[in-house]
């Protein structure tokens, strides 16, 4: 039996090949392609339970095959690059990735990673109903008024986080620490555009919240009403 499913998206034959090995030895079941073109159809054919993607791909970047990802399934991402600063660590992020990890990198590290996304996956096994929300943290799908809400893996991390401490104020740092296992920066603006970008999915006005508080020099606070479990 496999621990999941994973495909590699990076045209360094050798890393791939370094790779899959590697994370052969802890159960995954791994394939590696080289160029972006190909990796979308093998998505698209048969969606694996993680991506790796590298940045620095040739025709297309890893941030556009990112977005092209997301609109075909939920899989989480994790992006690599050798270029680490924090712009290019927020860009990740708005495309949707799940965690980035610059190189050259320690393989347990990124083991680690792998292991944290699919542990927060495998965890979910209840619906809960917030106002005109339903959430299903099993299928990890959300319905808003009826209808269905696309979010990343990341996106709905968050999105449990608030909605398990609903009413409490969240610090960004606790934020952080709830979201452990992306490489957080207390100084760059990754929550905040990762809270965004929920928002923006929720038809959320930041004037006018009806799920998510801003709380000035404090952090945020999810809100909302008529929360009940739903068999």
């Amino acid at each position: 039996m496999t621990n999941g499913r994973i495909l590699i998206i990076d045209d360094d034959e050798k890393l791939n090949a370094l790779l899959r090995e590697y994370l052969g030895q802890f159960g995954y079941e791994t394939e590696s392609v080289l160029s972006p073109g190909e990796g979308l159809q093998r998505i698209r054919r048969q969606c694996p339970d993680l991506v790796i993607l590298d940045v620095m791909l040739p025709d297309m970047d890893g941030f556009e095959v990112c977005r092209e990802i997301r609109k075909d399934c939920h899989v989480p991402v994790i992006m690599l690059t050798a270029r680490g600063d924090v712009t290019d660590r927020i860009v990740g992020l708005e495309m949707g990735a799940d965690d980035y990890l610059p190189k050259p990198f320690e393989p347990r590290e990124l083991v680690a990673r792998i292991q944290a996304i699919l542990r927060r996956q495998a965890s979910r096994d209840d619906v809960v109903r917030v106002g005109g929300l339903i959430v299903n943290m099993d299928q990890q799908t959300v319905i808003l008024k009826g209808e269905p809400v696309l979010l990343t893996t990341l996106e709905f991390n968050l999105l449990a986080v608030f909605i398990r401490y609903r009413g409490r104020v969240l610090s960004r740092d606790r934020i952080m620490d709830a979201l452990r296992g992306l490489e957080w920066s207390a100084f760059d603006r990754s929550v905040d555009v990762l809270i965004s970008r929920l928002r923006h999915k929720l038809n959320d006005d930041p004037r006018n919240p009806h799920w998510i508080r801003t709380i000035h020099g404090s952090g945020y606070k999810f809100i909302g009403d008529d929360d009940e479990p739903v068999s």
